[in-house]
C-alpha cells in the first residue's frame, strides 16, 4: 500500500556568504560573545597591530641611522588606522601561501613610498609573535577586572551571611556546622589565588622583540654594519614602544611556547575554581538553600513548568571543562617545537589561544552575573540544620553530663543507643529526627534537660567562622582588590 510518509535523512543547507547563519559560527563569538574580548582577538586587531609594529620598527631604524624618511613613516602611520583591504590580502595569501607577506604587499599597495622599507630586516615572527604577546597582555587586562568584580560581589555576600549557620559537608555527608559566609570565603580564597596567578602571568610577559630569523639578530647586525650596540638599542626601543618593560634576551625564531603554557595554565586554574564553585551552587540549589538569579519570565524546563534549573552555574561548569582542556594544546605544542621552531604550532595556536581567553571571559561574565543576584533561603537552611543538629550536639551533651558527675563512657553508650534508634526512624520510616525528644524523655539525662535548648543553639556549633570571615575579608580580600577600585561599577547583564 502506498504511503505519503516523508523520511528525510538530514536537512541539507547550502552555505551562503551573505547569510552567516548558513555557516558554522563558534558559540564563543556568536551565542556567548563578550564584545571587548571578541574584538581583541579579531582580524582587525591582529593586522592593525602588525601595521603598528612595522611603524615601530621603521621609527627605531630611522632614529638609529638607516635611510628611512619622515614621509615613509607618516605614510605607514596613516595606514594603521585605515580600513584594511582584506579582499586584496586574501588574494595575496592565496597567491603567496604566506600570511605575513600577503599583508606586507597589501600594506605596500596603500603605502607606495614606504613599500621598500616595510618589514626591513624582520622575520614573520616579528609581527606574528609580538602581536600574540600584545593581544594576550590586553586579554589579561580585560579578564582581571572581571575576576576582581566577581570576588568583590562574593565578598559582600560573604560578609552579609558571615554568621548564618548551615550544614557543612565532608564526603558529601553532613558534618559539623559552618556558615554561609564562611563557605563563600572558601570560593573567594581560590579566586584570589587565580587573581594573583593571572596577574603574575600577565606581568611576566616579555616581548619577543627584534631577533631575526633564528633569534640571532644576524639580519639587523648586517643592516647596522656590525654595530652590536645599535642592534641592542633597536630591540629595546621597539620593546618600549610596544609597552613592555622587558624582552627575551634569548629566543629561536619564536618566543618560547612555554609562555603559552603559562598563560593557558593560569586560565585552566581559573576554570577549575569556577567549576568547583558552580558545582557547589548547583548542589545547594538542589537543597533549595541557595539559588542563582532566576528572572521573572525565565523558563526552567520546556516540559516541567515548576523547575528552576541553575542554568548559569551549569553554563559555567561546561565552559570551565572546555577551558581546562585547552592547556593540553599549549603543552603539546611546546613539547613538539623542534630546534628553533616548527610551523605545526601556528594552526593550533590560532584556535587554542583565542578560545582560552574567550571562554574565560564568558565564564567570568556569567559568574559575575550569578554573584550579583544570589538568593538565600534561611528557613530552608534552618530546617536542614535542625534535622541533623541533634546528632551533632551529642558530644556537647556528653560533656555537659560529665560536668554534672556522669560517667563519660556510660553517657556515650546511652546516647549511641538513642541515636541509632532515632536514625533508624528517619531512614526506615521517613519521620523527623526525634533524638532530642528521646534524650529529654530519658531520666538519665535529667541533669541537662533544662539547658538542652542552649546546647542546641546552632551558633554554638559554628566556632570562629564569623570571625574568620571578617579577618579574611579585611586582611586578604581588600588589599587584593585595591588595584581594581576604579573598575568595580560595571554590572554583568547576560543576553542569554
Amino acid at each position: 500500500m502506498a504511503t505519503n510518509m516523508f523520511h528525510p535523512c538530514s536537512v541539507k543547507v547550502v552555505a551562503d556568504e551573505s547569510d552567516e547563519r548558513t555557516c558554522f559560527r563558534t558559540p564563543l563569538s556568536g551565542r556567548y560573545s563578550c564584545p571587548e574580548m571578541s574584538a581583541n582577538f579579531s582580524e582587525v586587531k591582529k593586522f592593525s597591530t602588525w601595521r603598528l609594529l612595522w611603524v615601530y620598527l621603521a621609527r627605531a631604524e630611522q632614529k638609529l641611522g638607516l635611510d628611512i624618511t619622515d614621509v615613509q613613516i607618516e605614510e605607514l602611520e596613516r595606514a594603521v588606522n585605515e580600513k584594511i583591504n582584506f579582499d586584496l590580502a586574501a588574494k595575496e595569501e592565496k597567491k603567496r601561501r604566506h600570511d605575513v607577506m600577503a599583508h606586507v604587499h597589501t600594506l605596500a599597495a596603500s603605502c607606495p613610498n614606504a613599500a621598500p622599507i616595510i618589514h626591513l630586516g624582520a622575520t614573520s615572527c616579528y609581527v606574528g609573535d609580538n602581536t600574540d604577546l600584545i593581544v594576550m597582555r590586553d586579554a589579561f587586562d580585560i579578564l582581571l577586572p572581571k575576576l576582581a568584580r566577581c570576588i568583590q560581589r562574593l565578598s559582600l555576600f560573604a560578609d552579609e551571611y558571615r554568621d548564618l549557620p548551615c550544614l557543612a559537608y565532608t564526603h558529601m555527608q553532613p558534618a559539623q556546622l559552618t556558615t554561609v559566609g564562611k563557605r563563600v570565603c572558601l570560593w573567594i580564597q581560590d579566586l584570589l589565588m587565580d587573581l594573583k596567578g593571572m596577574q603574575r602571568t600577565r606581568d611576566d610577559l616579555k616581548f619577543r622583540g627584534i631577533k631575526g630569523t633564528t633569534g640571532t639578530q644576524a639580519s639587523f647586525l648586517e643592516l647596522f654594519d656590525g654595530d652590536h650596540e645599535k642592534v641592542e638599542l633597536l630591540d629595546r626601543m621597539v620593546t618600549e614602544m610596544a609597552g613592555f618593560k622587558r624582552n627575551f634576551l634569548i629566543c629561536g625564531q619564536t618566543y618560547t611556547r612555554k609562555v603559552d603554557v603559562e598563560c593557558l595554565s593560569s586560565l585552566a586554574a581559573l576554570g577549575s575554581t569556577v567549576h568547583k564553585l558552580c558545582t557547589d551552587l548547583r548542589l545547594l540549589a538542589s537543597f533549595k538553600e541557595l539559588e542563582e538569579p532566576f528572572e521573572k519570565d525565565q523558563i526552567g524546563s520546556s516540559a516541567m513548568a515548576y523547575k528552576r534549573n541553575p542554568m548559569r552555574s551549569e553554563r559555567c561548569c561546561g565552559l570551565a571543562r572546555h577551558l581546562m582542556t585547552l592547556v593540553q594544546d599549549a603543552l603539546m605544542t611546546h613539547s613538539n617545537q623542534w630546534m628553533e621552531r616548527t610551523l605545526d604550532d601556528s594552526s593550533n595556536r590560532r584556535i587554542s589561544l583565542p578560545e582560552s581567553f574567550l571562554t574565560a571571559d564568558i565564564m567570568l561574565s556569567t559568574l559575575q552575573n550569578i554573584s550579583e543576584g544570589m538568593v538565600v533561603y534561611p528557613k530552608v537552611i534552618e530546617r536542614r540544620v535542625n534535622e541533623e543538629l541533634p546528632f551533632m550536639a551529642t558530644e556537647n551533651i556528653i560533656m555537659n553530663m560529665v560536668k554534672f558527675g556522669a560517667d563519660r563512657q556510660e553517657c556515650h553508650e546511652r546516647i549511641r543507643q538513642l541515636s541509632q534508634e532515632a536514625g533508624m526512624r528517619v531512614k526506615s520510616e521517613g519521620l523527623p529526627n526525634n533524638l532530642l525528644d528521646r534524650i529529654k524523655g530519658d531520666p538519665y539525662f535529667a541533669p541537662v534537660k533544662s539547658c538542652l535548648s542552649d546546647i542546641m543553639n546552632p551558633k554554638k556549633f559554628i566556632g570562629r567562622a564569623p570571625q574568620q570571615v571578617g579577618k579574611f575579608l579585611e586582611l586578604e580580600v581588600k588589599p587584593a582588590l585595591k588595584p581594581y577600585a576604579n573598575q568595580m561599577n560595571e554590572i554583568a547583564d547576560l543576553d542569554l
